[in-house]
C-alpha cells in the first residue's frame, strides 16, 4: 500500500521542534499528498501544548496563506486535543473543533485535568496502576469509559496511539470508534505498535490512520514502522484512511 498523507505531525507552536514551513517542506519532499499540523491541546502539562485554542485558528490562518508556495500538497490545520474529563470533554471547544479540518484525540498522563475528581481518575488512578492490580484493572475500565465518551459526544477523526502508557480495552473502544467513524491509529513513533492491538480492533471493522507522530520535520511522512504491522496483519487499503492502492494497481483497474 502507499501512503498519500500524515495526519499527525507537531510544530514550534506545542512540543514540535521545527517549524511548520520546516514540516511543509519534509512532506513535499517525501512525496506525500497532504499532511495536517496536529499541534497539542491547550491543557498539554508543563507548557508543551498551545497557549489556548484561539492559537489553533491562527495556525489555521497561517497555513492557508502557505498554501499557495506549495502547490499540489493538500494542507490541513487540526489538533490533537486532552481529554480533560472522565466524562470525556476535551481542552478544545466544539465551536473550534468545527473550524479545523481534522481532529485528533489522546489520553494523555501529562494534562491538566478539569477538576480534582478528574486528576484522581485520569492521572492518579494510572499512577497507582503501576503497583497495585486493583488500580490495573479501575485504570483500564475508566480509560476505555472515558475515551468512548469522547468519541460519542465529539467530531473525532482519529484517535492517537490508544493504550500508550494508558491501559484501554482495545475491543470495546474500537467497536465505538467504528459506530462513530472515528479511526484509531497505528502510531509509527512510540514503538507502541502492538499487532495484537490492529488484530483485535480490526475485528470490529474500525478503520486506521498510520501517523509519525512528527516533533521534528526530519521525522514527518517516516511511516515505515506503521506500514509494516499494517502489511503484517494484511491490512487493505481501504481499511487505513490514509492510504491508497500502490499506482501499479490502480492502472491496472
Amino acid at each position: 500500500m502507499q501512503i498519500f498523507a500524515d495526519y499527525h505531525t507537531h510544530s514550534e507552536y506545542s512540543h514540535g521542534r521545527g517549524s511548520i514551513v520546516g514540516n511543509l517542506r519534509a512532506a513535499q519532499q517525501r512525496g506525500l499528498k497532504a499532511i495536517a499540523i496536529t499541534d497539542h491541546g491547550p491543557a498539554t502539562a508543563f507548557g508543551m501544548g498551545v497557549p489556548d485554542e484561539r492559537t489553533l485558528l491562527k495556525i489555521k490562518a497561517r497555513l492557508r496563506s502557505l498554501a499557495p508556495h506549495f502547490p499540489g500538497l493538500r494542507i490541513l490545520a487540526g489538533v490533537e486535543a486532552n481529554v480533560i474529563t472522565l466524562d470525556g470533554d476535551l481542552d478544545v471547544s466544539d465551536r473550534v473543533l468545527a473550524e479545523l479540518d481534522v481532529v485528533l484525540v489522546g489520553l494523555h498522563p501529562t494534562i491538566l485535568p478539569k477538576t480534582l475528581r478528574d486528576a484522581a481518575g485520569l492521572i492518579g488512578v494510572n499512577a497507582l496502576s503501576r503497583y497495585l492490580k486493583e488500580a490495573r484493572r479501575l485504570a483500564r475500565r475508566l480509560n476505555t469509559r472515558t475515551l468512548i465518551r469522547a468519541v460519542e459526544r465529539h467530531r473525532i477523526d482519529i484517535i492517537t496511539h490508544p493504550g500508550w502508557r494508558l491501559s484501554i480495552d482495545t475491543r470495546a473502544l474500537a467497536r465505538a470508534c467504528a459506530a462513530c467513524g472515528t479511526a484509531l491509529e497505528i502510531n509509527a513513533a512510540h514503538g507502541f505498535l502492538s499487532r495484537e492491538y490492529v488484530r483485535v480492533a480490526a475485528a470490529e471493522g474500525v478503520r486506521f490512520a498510520i501517523g509519525s507522530d512528527a516533533h521534528s520535520p526530519s521525522c514527518v511522512g517516516r511511516l515505515e514502522a506503521g506500514i509494516a504491522v499494517a502489511e503484517a496483519l494484511g491490512l487493505r487499503p481501504e481499511q487505513i484512511i490514509n492510504a491508497e492502492p500502490p499506482q501499479s494497481a490502480q492502472e491496472v483497474k
